[in-house]
């Protein structure tokens, strides 16, 4: 392998510094991002941060894409550290990791799950790594299903629209699950995320003493009802 020319290295170190000092402004000022102030910080002119960011959005979606795949990673470790064959156990791993990954990193969280900042719209190229969480999850079930050991309750009747929507999901993104489990999935996943940000975002209504034991219980519930007994 040819080793990066001093330039390559000096660019990709500068791109690595204004990402980091960006999330340190999320921190402080959440999605309300801006490029001067970066660039201030970083000790440049406010035309120079342009050759590696061409805008605000350009960012921003640099820093979605490395965070969703740093949680990526955490969920893969989680996921991996239970035996492939105790696929409630595993589930159970990457919903605690979720909530761990998200205390930890609350910015980073906010940003990816949170209210999107004003005037930006996710462009196509951060969907593939937004999916990696659900897709690990995903994964476990079709890992029940193959054991033939996915034993879910009668299942919902569904609306048409829902099915049509449920049906488009399983052909791209899920395709060895049966449609209902699919959807079990969904509402499985919406209830953990929401009880994470619920927690988070200070949004639950009554304050929660403990919100690590209600999520847990949550984890446990959401196995039953997609059939990981």
């Amino acid at each position: 392998m040819t080793a990066a020319s001093p330039r390559t290295r000096g660019r990709a170190e500068t791109i690595a510094e204004i990402k980091a000092i960006a999330k340190r402004h999320l921190a402080s000022d959440g999605t309300n991002l801006s490029l001067r102030a970066v660039t201030r910080e970083l000790g440049m002119v406010s035309s120079a941060v342009y050759r590696y960011f061409a805008s605000r959005d350009e960012l921003l979606t640099a820093l979605q894409i490395d965070a969703y795949n740093e949680l990526g990673d955490a969920i893969d470790a989680a996921d991996g550290s239970v035996p492939t064959n105790e696929h409630r156990g595993r589930w159970i791993a990457v919903g605690r990791e979720l909530r761990t990954w998200a205390d930890a990193h609350q910015p980073e969280w906010a940003l990816l799950y949170g209210p999107p900042a004003p005037g930006y719209k996710a462009p196509d190229e951060t969907v593939e790594p937004s999916m990696r969480p659900i897709r690990v999850a995903g994964q476990i079930l079709a890992d029940a299903v193959a054991a033939g050991v996915l034993r879910p309750a009668p299942g919902e009747r569904l609306s048409r629209t829902t099915r049509e929507e449920v049906a488009r999901l399983r052909e791209t993104f899920f395709p060895v699950l049966p449609e209902p489990v699919v959807f079990r999935l969904l509402t499985a996943w919406a209830t953990v995320f929401g009880s994470i940000g619920f927690e988070l975002f200070g949004r639950s209504g009554p304050p929660l003493l403990d919100p690590a034991a209600i999520l847990e219980h949550q984890l446990t519930e959401m196995a039953d009802y997609m059939g990981l007994r």
